[in-house]
């Protein structure tokens, strides 16, 4: 036996029907985006080898502060190399 509510759906259905549509699409874009992200970030992985060591990374941020010149960049980044022998 089937029901039937008249013409149609009333209020509460439509809302019902609305607020799970709005739901499943706010489900499914967040699902997106959180793939999205965990993939990005598994394919950004920091240069170690033959990238800035530690020391020389400062050294070169410091550099782009302004906090020193390029002499006394140049200077420092020759002292530390000399001592990595």
């Amino acid at each position: 036996m089937m029901f039937w509510y008249g013409n149609g759906m009333n209020g509460w259905g439509w809302f019902a029907m609305s607020a799970g549509m709005v739901l499943f699409w706010g489900l499914l874009i967040t699902a997106v985006v959180l793939v999205f992200r965990t993939l990005n970030r598994a394919t950004e992985q920091p240069a170690r080898k033959g990238g800035p060591t530690a020391p020389e990374q400062i050294l070169g941020e410091r550099l782009a502060r302004g906090e020193i010149d390029e002499e006394e960049y140049r200077r420092r980044l020759n002292t530390l190399r000399s001592g990595e022998s």
